[in-house]
């Protein structure tokens, strides 16, 4: 057996067995290095993704979230070669202009979602989940989101990957954060699976209650579903959705019940952290500004404060 291979083994099964202990962490006293801008105590952080500008140069996006009156950005889609901001295939050359481009206009960067994660083999999803985290790191993004966990034949493999590289991150003062996104981790009960099974004070949940909609059809509603995480979410996608499966709408005239979510994610322990706006009708430049806006009021009102 290799080094890695026993490295590996044993840091999965310790994650195995600490399982239990996990389900009773609470998010910000489970939190890796204190001074991780993810864990520090800054409130509510309101952001805004790129997504409803990913048919432009990400610059684009951040003019407008930040005359949108957000203090955050998101990374995700954008007019680039790779369909993302940044991805792991980003040189950290550009990872780190997109962190100058960032604070040129007061932004900060709580996530960064690469797309789909690569790992054909234990190794290669390593070194690509390796490489989104030095972008991260590079670009002064706190977080890197992962939004799958395979399919029954993978999900061990990627379990391991996760778990592998949970110490890398923290040392670079980087959070891995799961999303709930179909598949294996499309609702809440996947989702706790998926961190007692991993396990690891450097890897947490981003609830989605538009994506819990969405992936099950409708027919889960997230306000219920949300029970399943307790004690485990340290941030919320604040996405939609309209039957029959659409979210490209703005938060608060679909059927989520966003009050009554926020409630019951205080009740189980989310009293801070990132609130990020992923979806908005689409529009025109100036449509989609107004929508931007009208989405950072609503969530200003919905704040589980």
């Amino acid at each position: 057996m290799t080094k890695l291979n026993e490295l590996t083994r044993r840091r999965f099964l310790r994650g195995t067995f600490a399982a239990g202990a996990a389900s009773l962490m609470t998010p910000y006293l489970a939190a890796g290095s204190p001074t991780a801008p993810y864990w520090q105590d800054e409130g509510w952080q309101i952001g805004c993704w790129t997504r409803p500008w990913s048919k432009y140069d990400y610059r684009v996006a951040m003019d407008a979230v930040a005359e949108a009156g957000y203090k955050y950005v998101a990374l995700t889609g954008a007019k680039t070669n790779t369909g993302r901001v940044i991805t792991a295939a980003t040189t950290p050359k550009e990872a780190v202009k997109v962190g100058v481009e960032a604070k040129k206009r007061g932004l900060q960067i709580p996530c960064a979602f690469g797309g789909h994660l690569k790992t054909n083999t234990l190794q290669e999803g390593i070194d690509n989940l390796r490489k989104m985290i030095d972008n991260c790191e590079a670009a002064g993004a706190w977080s890197a989101l992962i939004s799958s966990l395979g399919n029954q034949k993978s999900y061990d493999r990627y379990c391991k990957v996760m778990a592998e590289c949970c110490d890398y991150a923290a040392e670079r003062q980087v959070v891995i954060v799961l999303k709930p996104h179909g598949g294996m981790c499309g609702t809440g009960p996947q989702c706790r699976k998926a961190i007692e099974r991993i396990a690891h004070k450097n890897f947490t949940l981003m609830y989605d209650p538009g994506n819990i909609y969405y992936y099950s059809n409708g027919e889960i509603d997230p306000v219920q579903d949300v029970a399943a995480v307790d004690g485990l979410v340290t941030s919320m996608s604040v996405k939609d959705y309209k039957h029959p499966k659409n979210v490209a709408i703005t938060p608060g005239t679909g059927q989520v019940d966003f009050p009554a979510l926020t409630a019951r994610l205080r009740k189980g322990g989310f009293t801070r952290g990132s609130l990020l706006v992923e979806t908005l009708a689409p529009g025109d430049l100036a449509y989609t500004l107004q929508e931007a806006k009208k989405a950072r009021r609503f969530v200003e009102r919905i704040c589980p404060d």
